[in-house]
């Protein structure tokens, strides 16, 4: 595969923006969608043994619905955040995603209904437990297998579009076409260390709990002490496994001692320390956010990497501004995004510091935020329709 072949696989109409910015908006937000992942990943494991001791254990009998439910979440957040990073990389990577779908064409569609096979026995799981069937365990056990496997499938997806150099013999070996999409690539180390993280997010997701919790008298003390013990416990543990998973990784593949590696492996180190001490889970949460950033840019580094060897760059790619297409973006994005997320926190807080039925009419916070939440997606909604139209009828008349 050389850079010919590559180039003449980009979109003739360019991009609508500068490639940088494409590029920086796919690190954030496979951050955002992978910290999702290995939330749900975590919570539902953990739930699992939670179920096999709920009726025998009082802690685990308090905290298995609730793992239960911020899995269920995840996997509704991590499916919206998905659609964002795919957008972005097939944008300036185009050849690598549309190549991958293709040989992986079967296993493209088999990810879809897996998808919704396993999100529906997630609820399956979520309503057994919550009236305390005996075969919920079992429910569980096979809603959380079916999940994983669709994340394997998805990094299938992401390591066949960084082997370019044999795609030709993917697509036809020794010579004979193959058109049956069944084209399958696993790297175990960086899976299991993708994997591995899950055990570190649901450790610190812990502690926060507990430190959520702290402030409610209707919570049991020993409970919480239990909890933030359990996350402490988890976190470092977690942390230990993550870091022996990446460090066999990035020597795997030549990435040891690159400045970002080093970077990944000092944060590492401070989590490990911060959740050991366990003063401040909400700043602990801050730093793993940032280590979450730099393995997404470790993700990102090592594909461009990949693809300029071989004479491809993101930053050549013909640019065609779309200024009026970016701003609404961009508008969408970081107005009615930053504004209708923090209306959706802030309750969520707000309700769960609140020990009775939390009335937000009558909270003045919740209520201006609402407000605005709502008059910006009436603006927003008006906007794109009378837009559309307008450029509809301009082009057809």
């Amino acid at each position: 595969m050389d850079a010919s072949v590559l180039l003449a696989l980009r979109d003739p109409a360019g991009v609508p923006f500068y490639p940088i910015i494409f590029q920086v908006l796919y690190v954030l937000t496979w951050a955002l969608h992978a910290a999702f992942v290995l939330l749900s990943l975590g919570s539902m494991g953990l739930s699992l043994y939670g179920s096999t001791k709920g009726q025998r254990d009082n802690h685990w009998k308090m905290l298995t619905p609730h793992l239960i439910q911020t899995g269920k979440i995840s996997i509704s957040i991590l499916i919206v955040l998905g659609v964002a990073p795919l957008l972005f990389t097939q944008v300036i990577y185009d050849p690598n995603w549309y190549v991958a779908n293709t040989l992986s064409g079967m296993w493209v569609f088999i990810f879809i209904y897996t998808l919704i096979v396993g999100y529906s026995m997630y609820y399956w799981y979520y309503y057994a437990n919550k009236g305390q069937k005996s075969g919920s365990t079992l429910i569980g056990l096979l809603a959380f297998c079916i999940l994983v496997f669709a994340g394997i499938l998805m990094h299938n997806f992401a390591v066949t579009s960084i082997m370019p150099e044999q795609w030709m013999q993917m697509y036809a070996p020794n010579g004979v076409v193959d058109d049956s999409g069944w084209t399958f690539n696993l790297e175990v180390i960086r899976f299991a260390f993708m994997v591995s993280l899950s055990i570190p997010v649901v450790g610190i997701f812990l502690q926060n709990y507990s430190k959520f919790l702290s402030t409610r008298v209707d919570f049991d003390e020993a409970y919480i002490k239990y909890t933030a013990s359990l996350g402490t416990k988890m976190a470092v543990v977690g942390l230990l496994i993550s870091a022996v998973a990446f460090a066999l990784w990035m020597l795997q593949i030549g990435y040891l001692f690159h400045p970002l590696s080093l970077m990944i492996v000092i944060g590492v180190v401070v989590l490990l320390v911060m959740s050991q001490m366990n003063k401040n889970s909400y700043i602990t949460t801050g730093v793993l956010v940032v280590v979450a950033l730099l393995i997404s840019g470790m993700r990102e580094l090592i594909r461009f990497d990949i693809m300029s060897k071989l004479g491809y760059s993101i930053y050549d790619y013909p640019v065609n501004l779309e200024i009026p297409t970016i701003a609404m973006f961009l508008l969408t994005f970081v107005v009615f995004g930053f504004i209708g997320v923090g209306y959706l926190l802030t309750m969520a807080w707000k309700v769960g510091k609140n020990e009775g039925i939390f009335d937000g009419s009558k909270d003045a916070i919740v209520t201006k935020l609402g407000n605005y939440t709502l008059a910006i997606l009436v603006a927003w909604m008006a906007i794109y329709f009378v837009w559309g139209i307008a450029i509809l009828f301009n082009n057809i008349l």
